[in-house]
C-alpha cells in the first residue's frame, strides 16, 4: 500500500501497538530519519524471525516520521510478485514500468540484457530519477517490507540505490526475515551492503518480564497457576503468537466464565487465531521446515536430531542447527542435555500439527519405527511408534512388538503388554503364532479379570499344535480362567478333553490332570471327588501315582487333620528325592510350598517360591503358579510382613483404582481373592481400617462362594468385623467359614483358624461355654500338626477363654511355645504377650504385666501392626503404666533389637549372631534394620557409638 501521511489518531496508535522492548530500535531508527531529514540518506535494515513485530515496528516508524514532515512511500514484498522484475521498487514508488504500447512485447521479456546501472537509461535508472523527483520535494521515508520476498532486480536496486542514498533526503527501512529453516535462504542484503551503508536492527522474542506483563494486562493480574508460563511456552514470546494466543484465550474466558486449567489442545480454543498463526509461520518457512517440525511435534519424546532427518527426508547438519535454532527461540526444549527435542508445549504441539494428514502421520511412525528397529533401540520404542500405525506386514514389526510385550510382563506393566499384543494380531501371523499372542493376551485379560480373555483363550486352543506344549499351556490357561469365574466344570471338560487327545501316562496328559486337581479346589463337590479317586488309587495301585498326585495326598491329609507336620515333612523329602518330569515340577512345587508354609518352614517357601516363580512369565494363567502367589502371600501374613503383601502388584491394582461409586461389576476385580483377603488383614493391622473396609466391600460382590478362596474372605471379614465391635456378625462369618471348610473335610486350623476367631466372639458376648468348647477343639487339632504357631495360637485362645490362674497358665505356655520357633511367629507372639499381660493384671501382677506388654509393643512396632501396638499400649494403661511412644534413639530400641545390635557392635558377623541366638537368618537382618533407623545410622561401624554402654559386654 502506498500513501503519504497518515491520521493524528491513526499514528498514535500504530506508535503505542505491539512495540514492547521495540522503543530503541525506534528510537535509532529515528535518529537516522532525523539525518534524513537533514540531506543525509541512509538505509536501514530490521532483521528477526516470523512473527517478532518487523511490520508493527514499520508502523510506528511511519507514524512516527510522518508526524515530523516526512512523506511515506512503502511496500510489501510477496512470493506472487517476484517473477516480475523490478516489482518491489516500482510498488514503492508507484511507477508505470510499461513501454509505449509498439514496445510494450520487448520491454516485458525479461533477461533481454537492460542495463541495470542507475545512471543509464534503463528501467534501473528511470526508477532512480523517478526516486530522485520524489526527493526534491521534501524528505522522504520508504518502507519495504519482507524484502526476502523481493524480486533479484529490486533487491540489486535497493543495494545500488544505497550507495546514493547519502546525497538525498531519503531514510530507506527494509526489513528482512531471519530465521534458520531448512531450505537455503535466498541471498540476504546484510549480506550484500557494505556495512558502511547502512544501519542494522535485530528484532528478537519478548523477555519473560515484558510478555508476563502483556498476559496480565489483556487476561488480568488473578490468573491460575500455571497460566502465564503457558502462554510463554506455548509461543515462545513471539509477539504475533503471543497475541494471537491472547485473543483467543480472552474469548475463552469470557465464554467458559472465568480462567480454569490453562488449555493443552487447540480443541479448548473458542476461536483459532493462535492455530492460524502458526499455520501461517510453517507457511512461511518453507514445505521442508514446515514437515521437519510437524514431525517433531509428532514424535514428540522420541525423535533425536538423526532419527528426525531421516524421517523427514532432510539434511542431518541443517536439520540439527534448526533444532539448536528453535530451542534458543524456546519453541523447542530438551529435558536435559542430550535428550531429544520436543515441542515446548502441548498447545503448541497441537497447533503445528493442525491440518496435517492422519495418513502421513501414521507414515511418520511407521518410519520412525522402522529406523528405531534397523538402529538397534529398545522393542518398547520401537512397538510404541507401531500401535499408531496400520499392519506393516514385516517380520521385523511382529518380532518388535512381542519383545515389547514381554518385556512390559517382565516388568509389572500390563495394559501396554495388552496393547503391544492386541497391535501384533493385525500383523498376518502363522496359525502357531497367532495361537501364542492370543493366548498371551488372552493371560492378560483374563488375570485382570476381563471375560474377554476367556474368548481370546478358547480361540488360540485350536490353533496351537495338538501335541505341542502350546496347546498343553493355552488349555490350562484357559480352565484356569474359567475357574477362577466360577465354571469350574467347564474348565475340568476342556482339561478331559486334551488328556483323551494326548497319549496316556504322558508327561502332557500327567500335567493336565494335575491342573485339573488343583482348579478342582474352586469347587467343593470337585474337589472332594477328585481327592477320594486318589486315596482310592493310593490305596490299591500306589505306584499309579505320580509325584503330584502323591503330594496332593499329604496336603489332604494335613487339612483334614490326620498326620502332623513332622510326617508330612518327611513325606514330601521322600518325593523330593524323586527327579520330577518338567510338565509335573511346578504343580509338585505349589504344592510342597503351601504344607511347608503349613509347617512354618518359611526358609524353603521362600526358596521354592523363588525358583517356582522365576521359571515362568510372571502373568501365565496356570493353577500351580497361582497356588505358589497365594503361598507367598499367606506366608507374609503369617510372618507380619504387611509391606511385601501390600505391594503385591495386584494388591496395588486394585488399592490405586478405588471406585467410589459403589461395588463393581465381577469382571473390574483384579487379583486372587485369597491374597485380596490377605491384604484386608494387612490394612487393618497397619491401621488402614477404612481402606480395608473398602477392599473388602469391593471382594464380596465377587468371590465364587464354592471356591475355597471364599473361606479366606469370610475369615478376613470375621477378623475386620471383630475389631470394629460387631461381634455377632464376625461370629456369623467364622462360623460360615467353619461349615464350608468343614464340607470341604477341611477340618485342620493350618488353613484357616476360624474356631479361634469365633471362640473369641462368643467370649465377648458372654457365652463362655461355646467359646470354651471351640478353643478345645482347636487345641486339640493344633497338637496333631504340632508347630509353635497353630500350638501357640490355641494355648493363647484358650487361655483367654478359660480365664483365672489356668488361664495365665495356658497363655504362658503360649508364649513359651511361641518362643521356641526360629522365626516367623511374631505376630502370633505379640498377640500371646498382649493375652499373657492382661491375665497378669487381672491376677494382680501389674508389674509382670508391664514387662511383657513393653516386650508386646516394641514387636508390633517393628511389624508395622499399629493395631497390635495400640491393643498393647491399652493394655499397658489397664496395668497402670504410663505410655511413652518413643520413636528414635536407644531408649526406642526393643529387648530383640537391643540384644543383636550389641551383639553386632561387638563384631560379631550376621552369621555368628543366628547361631548364638538361635534365630533365622531374615530375622538378625531385620532387626538390625529397625534398630539402624531407630538409632540415626547407617553403617555397622557406628552401632558402638550410638549404643553407648549398651555395648560395654556385650547385650
Amino acid at each position: 500500500m502506498n500513501g503519504s501521511t497518515m491520521t493524528g489518531a491513526t499514528a498514535e496508535l500504530c506508535d503505542l501497538a505491539g512495540l514492547r522492548e521495540r522503543r530503541d530500535v525506534l528510537d535509532r531508527v529515528s535518529a537516522d530519519a532525523a539525518r534524513a531529514r537533514a540531506g543525509t540518506g541512509r538505509v536501514v535494515l530490521v532483521c528477526g524471525p516470523t512473527g517478532t513485530g518487523r511490520s508493527a515496528l514499520l508502523e510506528a516508524v511511519a507514524a512516527r516520521e510522518s508526524r515530523r514532515g516526512m512523506r511515506v512511500l512503502r511496500a510489501r514484498c510477496s512470493p506472487e510478485d517476484s517473477r516480475a522484475e523490478f516489482a518491489a521498487v516500482a510498488e514503492l514508488l508507484d511507477a508505470d514500468l510499461r513501454p509505449p504500447a509498439p514496445d510494450r512485447q520487448a520491454w516485458d521479456e525479461p533477461g533481454t540484457g537492460e542495463d541495470h546501472s542507475l545512471h543509464g537509461t534503463g528501467r534501473a535508472a528511470r526508477l532512480w530519477r523517478l526516486l530522485r523527483s520524489h526527493a526534491a520535494a521534501g524528505p522522504l521515508l520508504l518502507l519495504v517490507d519482507d524484502v526476502h520476498l523481493a524480486d533479484p532486480s529490486s533487491r540489486g536496486w535497493f543495494v545500488r540505490a544505497a550507495r546514493l542514498l547519502d546525497r538525498l533526503p531519503v531514510l530507506l527501512v527494509l526489513t528482512e526475515r531471519s530465521q534458520y529453516d531448512l531450505d537455503p535462504p535466498p541471498p540476504c542484503l546484510l549480506r550484500t551492503l557494505p556495512s558502511t551503508l547502512f544501519s542494522f536492527h535485530t528484532l528478537a522474542p519478548l523477555s519473560f518480564r515484558a510478555a508476563a506483563e502483556l498476559v496480565r494486562e489483556r487476561l488480568g493480574a488473578g490468573l491460575p497457576p500455571g497460566w502465564i508460563d503457558g502462554c510463554l511456552r506455548a509461543t515462545g514470546g513471539v509477539p504475533l503468537f503471543l497475541h494471537a494466543l491472547l485473543t483467543d484465550l480472552g474469548r475463552l474466558t469470557a465464554v467458559t466464565g472465568g480462567a480454569g486449567t490453562f488449555p493443552d489442545t487447540g480443541a479448548r480454543l473458542y476461536s483459532s487465531h493462535y492455530t492460524t498463526m502458526i499455520a501461517w509461520a510453517l507457511e512461511s518457512a518453507g514445505p521442508a521446515t514446515a514437515e521437519l517440525a510437524r514431525t517433531l511435534a509428532e514424535l514428540d519424546t522420541t525423535g533425536d536430531t538423526a532419527l528426525l532427518a531421516d524421517v523427514a527426508g532432510t539434511d542431518p547438519g541443517r536439520t540439527g542447527r534448526w533444532i539448536d535454532a528453535m530451542a534458543s527461540s524456546g519453541l523447542v526444549v530438551r529435558a536435559g542435555p542430550g535428550a531429544p527435542p520436543r515441542v515446548a508445549h502441548p498447545l503448541l504441539r497441537d497447533a503445528v500439527l493442525d491440518g496435517w494428514p492422519h495418513r502421513r502421520r501414521q507414515e511418520v511412525h511407521r518410519a520412525a519405527a522402522e529406523l528405531l528397529y534397523q538402529r538397534g533401540e529398545s522393542a518398547g520404542a520401537v512397538a510404541r511408534r507401531l500401535l499408531s500405525v496400520p499392519a506393516v506386514g514385516a517380520e521385523w514389526a511382529v518380532n518388535a512388538l512381542l519383545e515389547a510385550a514381554a518385556t512390559a510382563v517382565r516388568e509389572g506393566r500390563t495394559r501396554p503388554a495388552g496393547d503391544f499384543l492386541r497391535r501384533a494380531l493385525d500383523e498376518p501371523l502363522s496359525r502357531e503364532r497367532r495361537g501364542q499372542v492370543l493366548t498371551e493376551l488372552g493371560c492378560l485379560e483374563a488375570d485382570a479379570g476381563r471375560p474377554v480373555g476367556v474368548r481370546h483363550l478358547a480361540e488360540a486352543v485350536p490353533l496351537r499344535q495338538p501335541t505341542g506344549s502350546g496347546r498343553l499351556r493355552t488349555t490350562v490357561a484357559l480352565g484356569t480362567a474359567l475357574a477362577r469365574g466360577g465354571d469350574v466344570q467347564a474348565a475340568l471338560e476342556i482339561l478331559r478333553n486334551l488328556c483323551e487327545e494326548l497319549p496316556d501316562r504322558s508327561a502332557q496328559a500327567r500335567a493336565a490332570q494335575a491342573a485339573g486337581a488343583l482348579l478342582s479346589a474352586y469347587d467343593r463337590a470337585s474337589w472332594l471327588r477328585v481327592m477320594a479317586g486318589l486315596r482310592h488309587v493310593a490305596a490299591h495301585s500306589p505306584d499309579r501315582l505320580d509325584q503330584a498326585e502323591r503330594a496332593l495326598l499329604v496336603r489332604y491329609e494335613a487339612t483334614a487333620g490326620l498326620i502332623s507336620a513332622k510326617n508330612a515333612v518327611e513325606r514330601l523329602c521322600v518325593l523330593s528325592r524323586i527327579p520330577a518330569d518338567p510338565a509335573l515340577a511346578p504343580y509338585v512345587l505349589a504344592t510342597v510350598a503351601a504344607v511347608l508354609q503349613w509347617a512354618e518352614r518359611y526358609e524353603e517357601v521362600d526358596r521354592i517360591i523363588g525358583e517356582g516363580l522365576s521359571a515362568y512369565r510372571p502373568v501365565a494363567l496356570n493353577p500351580a503358579l497361582h497356588a505358589l502367589a497365594d503361598t507367598r502371600a499367606d506366608a507374609a501374613a503369617a510372618r507380619g510382613r504387611y509391606g511385601d503383601l501390600l505391594s503385591d502388584p495386584a494388591v496395588r491394582a486394585v488399592l490405586e483404582n478405588p471406585r467410589p461409586g459403589g461395588p463393581a461389576d465381577a469382571s473390574a476385580l483384579q487379583g486372587s481373592v485369597n491374597i485380596l483377603s490377605q491384604a484386608v488383614l494387612a490394612l487393618l493391622e497397619t491401621g488402614r481400617r477404612d481402606e480395608a473396609w473398602r477392599l473388602a466391600d469391593r471382594i464380596a460382590p465377587h468371590g465364587p462362594r464354592d471356591s475355597w478362596e471364599w473361606n479366606r474372605f469370610l475369615h478376613a471379614r470375621g477378623e475386620l468385623r471383630a475389631a470394629d465391635g460387631d461381634y455377632s456378625s464376625a461370629l456369623a462369618d467364622f462360623r460360615e467359614c467353619g461349615r464350608r471348610q468343614t464340607d470341604r473335610e477341611v477340618l485342620s486350623p493350618v488353613v484357616t483358624p476360624w474356631r479361634s476367631g469365633a471362640a473369641e466372639c462368643l467370649r465377648r458376648l458372654g457365652r463362655t461355654a461355646e467359646a470354651l468348647e471351640l478353643a478345645e477343639e482347636e487345641y486339640r487339632l493344633a497338637l496333631v500338626w504340632g508347630t509353635p504357631r497353630t500350638v501357640g495360637r490355641a494355648l493363647r485362645v484358650l487361655g483367654t477363654v478359660t480365664g483365672g490362674r489356668r488361664g495365665t497358665e495356658l497363655s504362658q505356655r503360649a508364649v513359651a511355645v511361641l518362643r521356641t520357633a526360629p522365626e516367623g511367629v511374631e505376630r502370633e507372639l505379640v498377640l500371646a504377650l498382649i493375652a499373657l499381660g492382661d491375665r497378669l493384671t487381672a491376677a494382680g501382677e501389674r508389674g509382670r504385666a508391664r514387662t511383657v506388654l513393653r516386650e508386646a509393643a516394641g514387636l508390633a512396632g517393628e511389624l508395622g501392626a499399629r493395631r497390635m501396638v495400640a491393643a498393647a499400649e491399652r493394655s499397658l494403661v489397664d496395668s497402670g503404666a504410663r505410655v511413652t511412644r518413643v520413636h528414635s534413639g536407644v531408649a526406642a530400641l526393643t529387648e530383640s533389637e537391643r540384644r543383636i545390635a550389641g551383639l553386632a557392635a561387638e563384631g560379631r558377623t550376621n552369621a555368628e549372631i543366628c547361631e548364638l541366638l538361635h534365630l533365622a537368618r531374615r530375622t538378625v537382618e531385620t532387626h538390625l534394620t529397625s534398630a539402624y533407623r531407630k538409632l540415626g545410622i547407617r553403617r555397622r561401624s557406628e552401632l558402638p557409638a550410638a549404643l553407648g554402654p549398651l555395648s560395654d559386654g556385650g547385650a
